[in-house]
């Protein structure tokens, strides 16, 4: 990347707060597990601190990962 820039990440989950024009993410970090962790709940606090986790795992496909930085956006 040049310059040091954050990597552009697109999204379809519309009713995520960090989801911005055209469908780019605007989050400031984001956390992807595998589904086997879907239902982790990490000591966070998404896009703004570091996520306390240290494990590694390998998935088959990108269908068997999941975004745990997802926050539904204030009603």
């Amino acid at each position: 990347m040049p310059n040091g820039d954050k990597p552009i990440v697109k999204c379809s989950v519309s009713n995520c707060s960090y989801w911005g024009e055209q469908n780019v993410c605007k989050a400031d970090l984001i956390m992807i597990d595998i589904d086997q962790h879907a239902g982790a709940h990490y000591d966070a606090e998404f896009a703004g601190e570091a996520f306390d986790t240290d494990h590694r795992d390998k998935a088959a496909s990108s269908s068997a990962t999941c975004c745990h930085t997802f926050k539904p956006k204030s009603s």
